[in-house]
C-alpha cells in the first residue's frame, strides 16, 4: 500500500486564486462591500479635520478674558482655516451638525459592508464545502489510502474556518487597514511634513518588526496547521480503532504515540503564539514613542514661535512653507496631527496583527486547493449499460423503460457501429499484472476465468492479492499488464458507473448509514419498492431480526449501526447486495462477522442470492466455500493451485494443509 502522505506548504498565487473565485461568484456584493468600506473609512479620517475645525472655531470663539454670554458659539459665524491654507466662515452648529451626518453615513456604510461580507463569506463557504466533497467523491480509492482520514475531515472544519476568517476579516481589515494608512499619511502631510517625517520613520520600524518577528510567526502558524491535522488524523485513527486498543490494553501506547503528535502541536503553537502575541506591544510602543516625539516637536514648534525675535515655518503638502501662528497652532495643527498618528499607528499594529491570519488562511485555502487539484478518477470507457426489452423470438431492443434486464451498449470507434451484448456476467481476467505504488508487484500473470453463473473462491494469506482482484474488477485500480474482459468486453471501455452498477459487493468491514434500516437496505438500489427491500430482507435472513427491533424497517440506524449486533449489521449489508440484483456478486469475507449459528441461517439465503451470478467469493473460513466452482489458492500475487474442492484435496498440497489444518491462513 502507498505511504500515508501530508499535505504541503503553502503554494504561490493562493490569495489570487481565492479572490479570482470569490470575485466569480458574488461580483456584485464584494463591489457594494468595497465602496461601503471605503466611505467608513473617510467617515473615520474625517473625524481628525473635524476635529482641527471645531477646535479652531472655539480657539477664536472664546478669546482669553472673553466675559461669559458675549459670544454665541453656537449661530454665530467665526473664520476657520484647514491645513492652514483652505479658509472660510463656520459656526460650531454647522460644524456638529455636518460632523454627526458623516458619522450617520459611516454607521450605515460599516453596517452594509460587514453584513454583506457576513453572507458573502457563509455563501462562498457554503458553495467551496459542496465542490470539495464534489470533487473528493471523483478522486481515485489511491487518494484515501495515502491521506489519513483525519487529515482530510480537517479540511472541511479547521481550513475552511481559517478560510471564513481569511474573507471575513482579514482581508477585509488589511484592505480597510491599507487605505486608513495611505488617508491618515496624505492628510498628516497635509498638516505637516517635518512631522510626518518622524510618522514615516516609525513606519520602517514597525515595518522592519513585522518582518522579521512576523515571518518567523508565519512559519510556525503554517507548522501548527499541519499539527493539528495530524492530532485529528492521530483521534479519528484512535476512535475508529478503541475496541482493539482496549482488548489488547494498549490504552498506554495509544496515549504515548497521541502525546508525540499533540507535543508537536504544542511546540508549534507555543513558538506561534509567542511571535504572534509579542509583534503587536513592539508595534504599540514604537507608536507610542512616536506619540510622544511628535508632540515635543510639536510643543518645541509652538513655544519657539511664540517668540517674536523668532520665525518658525511649517511645511505643508499643499501650502508649501508657513509661518507657524502661536495663536492657531494648537489647534490647526497640533490637535488633529496628534489623532491621525495615532490612528496611523493603530492601524500600523493592526495590519501587522492581520498578516499572522492571513497566513493561516493561506494555509488553510491551499490544502483545500491541493484537494481540488487531486487527478480525479478518469473514465475514457464508452460502453453504457442500458435496459433492454425482449421479443418473443429471443431477440431484444433497447428502451427507455426499466425492464430490470440489461445489456452492453458498445460503439465502435473505428467505423462508428454499435452492438449490443446481454449482460451476463462473463468475467475473464488474463496475464494481469499489478503494483500499488509501480515498484512492488502485487499481482503477477493472475488469470482467472469466470463464466455466467460460477462461483469462483479466493483463498490466500493475507496480503496475498485477493481483495487487490476483486479492487480491479471493480476499477478501483487499473491495471499495468494484460487484460480484464466483461462479456467479452475489455473493462477499460466500459464506463465506471455503469460498470459499478452491474457489481453487487459485501465487504468485510460493513458501513451503514445514519437513516432508517429500509433506507440502508434501499441504499442498494434507490428506486426499490417496500415490498422488494421485504423480499431482499428475507433472501439475507435479516427479516426476522428487523421486525423485532422497536421500529422494524422504521428504525433508526446512527454511529454505523452501534446499536446493532456485528452480525446483524452484516446481514443488512447482504440484503443491500441482494436488492441490488447484479449479475456479478463479490464477496469479501462477507461472512467473517456472523457467529456459526448465524451463518447457517444465512448461507441458504446466501446460496440463494449467489444462484445464476458470477461469484467471486474472498474467504478465510473454507468451509464456506467447498461448492464453489473454482477455488484460487494465491501466494504473494502469483495463484499456485486452482480447482474445486475435491481436486484440490486430492493433489494434497497448499489448500489440503491449509484445509487440514497444517498450515493457518494468517
Amino acid at each position: 500500500m502507498p505511504p500515508i502522505k501530508h499535505y504541503a506548504r503553502p503554494k504561490k498565487g493562493t490569495i489570487k486564486r481565492l479572490m479570482k473565485s470569490l470575485w466569480k461568484n458574488f461580483k456584485f456584493e464584494l463591489i457594494i462591500s468595497l465602496v461601503t468600506l471605503i466611505l467608513s473609512i473617510l467617515v473615520n479620517l474625517c473625524g481628525s479635520i473635524f476635529a482641527s475645525l471645531i477646535t479652531d472655531l472655539l480657539t477664536k470663539a472664546i478669546p482669553a478674558n472673553t466675559p461669559v454670554g458675549t459670544v454665541d458659539i453656537l449661530t454665530d459665524y467665526f473664520p476657520v482655516a484647514l491645513f492652514s491654507t483652505f479658509k472660510f466662515k463656520a459656526n460650531l452648529t454647522t460644524l456638529v451638525i455636518a460632523l454627526a451626518s458623516i458619522y450617520g453615513v459611516g454607521v450605515i456604510c460599516s453596517w452594509t459592508w460587514n453584513r454583506t461580507m457576513a453572507i458573502v463569506t457563509q455563501k462562498y463557504l457554503n458553495l467551496f464545502r459542496i465542490k470539495m466533497f464534489s470533487h473528493m467523491q471523483k478522486l481515485p480509492i489511491k487518494y484515501f489510502d495515502t491521506h489519513q482520514n483525519g487529515a482530510i475531515m480537517s479540511l472541511y472544519t479547521n481550513d475552511i474556518d481559517t478560510i471564513r476568517q481569511l474573507i471575513s476579516q482579514s482581508l477585509p481589515n488589511i484592505i480597510s487597514t491599507f487605505i486608513t494608512i495611505i488617508g491618515c499619511l496624505t492628510l498628516m502631510l497635509f498638516f505637516s511634513v517635518w512631522m510626518s517625517l518622524v510618522v514615516i520613520a516609525g513606519t520602517f520600524a514597525m515595518m522592519l518588526n513585522t518582518r522579521i518577528v512576523g515571518g518567523r510567526a508565519s512559519r510556525f502558524f503554517v507548522a501548527q496547521q499541519k499539527s493539528i491535522s495530524k492530532v485529528e488524523g492521530s483521534i479519528e485513527e484512535s476512535i475508529t480503532g478503541l475496541k482493539v486498543i482496549k482488548v489488547f490494553t494498549h490504552e498506554e501506547d495509544s496515549l504515548k504515540d497521541f502525546e508525540v503528535v499533540n507535543d508537536e502541536l504544542y511546540d508549534n503553537s507555543t513558538k506561534a503564539n509567542i511571535a504572534g502575541n509579542i509583534m503587536m506591544p513592539i508595534n504599540g510602543n514604537i507608536g507610542n514613542f512616536m506619540y510622544v516625539l511628535i508632540a515635543i516637536i510639536g510643543c518645541t514648534m509652538y513655544i519657539v514661535s511664540k517668540n517674536p525675535d523668532v520665525e518658525v515655518y511649517n511645511l505643508s503638502a499643499i501650502g508649501g512653507l508657513i509661518p507657524v501662528n502661536s495663536t492657531t497652532f494648537y489647534s490647526n495643527l497640533l490637535v488633529p496631527f496628534l489623532m491621525l498618528s495615532r490612528m496611523f499607528t493603530q492601524n500600523i499594529g493592526n495590519f501587522s496583527q492581520q498578516v499572522t491570519f492571513v497566513v493561516m488562511g493561506t494555509a488553510g485555502a491551499s490544502r483545500c486547493f491541493d484537494l481540488l487539484d487531486e487527478q480525479v478518477e478518469t473514465d475514457e470507457g464508452y460502453a453504457t449499460l442500458v435496459n433492454i426489452k425482449y421479443h418473443e423470438d429471443g431477440t431484444f431492443e433497447e428502451t427507455s423503460e426499466r425492464t430490470r434486464h440489461y445489456a452492453w451498449k458498445h460503439p465502435h470507434k473505428a467505423d462508428g457501429s454499435i452492438t449490443y451484448s446481454e449482460l451476463k456476467g462473463d468475467i475473464v481476467i488474463d496475464d494481469v499484472d499489478f503494483s500499488y505504488d509501480g515498484k512492488k508487484t502485487v499481482l503477477h500473470n493472475v488469470s482467472v476465468y469466470a463464466h455466467p453463473g460460477q462461483q469462483i473462491a479466493l483463498v490466500g494469506a493475507t496480503g496475498a492479492g485477493k481483495t487487490t482482484i476483486t479492487n480491479l474488477i471493480n476499477r478501483f485500480y487499473d491495471i499495468a499488464d494484460g487484460k480484464i474482459r466483461y462479456d467479452g468486453i475489455n473493462i477499460n471501455k466500459i464506463k465506471k458507473d455503469d460498470l459499478r452498477h452491474s457489481l453487487g459487493v459485501i465487504l468485510q468491514d460493513v458501513n451503514l448509514f445514519t437513516g432508517t434500516v429500509m433506507e440502508n437496505i434501499r441504499y442498494g438500489r434507490l428506486d426499490a419498492t417496500d415490498e422488494e427491500v421485504y423480499e431482499a430482507a428475507k433472501i439475507a435472513n435479516a427479516y426476522d431480526f428487523i421486525m423485532r427491533l422497536p421500529q422494524g424497517f422504521n428504525t433508526m440506524l446512527s454511529g454505523d449501526g452501534a446499536n446493532l449486533s456485528q452480525g446483524q449489521r452484516q446481514l443488512i449489508s447482504i440484503a443491500r447486495a441482494a436488492i441490488a440484483d447484479a449479475p456479478v456478486m463479490i464477496l469479501d469475507e462477507a461472512t467473517s462477522s456472523i457467529d456459526t449459528r448465524t451463518e447457517r441461517l444465512v448461507q441458504k439465503g446466501m446460496d440463494q442470492l449467489m444462484k445464476g451470478r458470477t461469484t467471486f467469493v474472498i474467504a478465510h473460513r473454507l468451509s464456506t466455500i467447498q461448492n464453489a466452482d473454482y477455488i484460487l489458492v494465491l501466494d504473494h500475487g502469483e495463484i499456485i493451485e486452482r480447482g474445486n474442492h475435491e481436486s484440490l484435496i486430492a493433489q494434497k498440497g497448499t489448500y489440503y494443509q491449509l484445509y487440514t489444518g497444517a498450515f493457518e491462513l494468517e
